[in-house]
């Protein structure tokens, strides 16, 4: 049994805090990039599958 402690649209939430938190960190260009887009793709899997509750509710 799961105990989530945040929706998944929190979670989306905090990726995309954390993708735009990357894009100046104190890293190569390529390694700012690589976050952001790892950031991005789990905020989108997860706004995606916050969707899919919504409609199955």
């Amino acid at each position: 049994m799961q105990f989530p402690t945040r929706s998944p649209s929190g979670r989306a939430a905090a990726h995309r805090a954390m993708a735009r938190a990357a894009l100046f960190s104190a890293s190569s260009a390529a390694v700012r990039l690589k976050r952001y887009n790892q950031h991005m793709a789990k905020a989108r899997a997860l706004e995606s599958r916050a969707r899919a509750q919504e409609v199955a509710s």
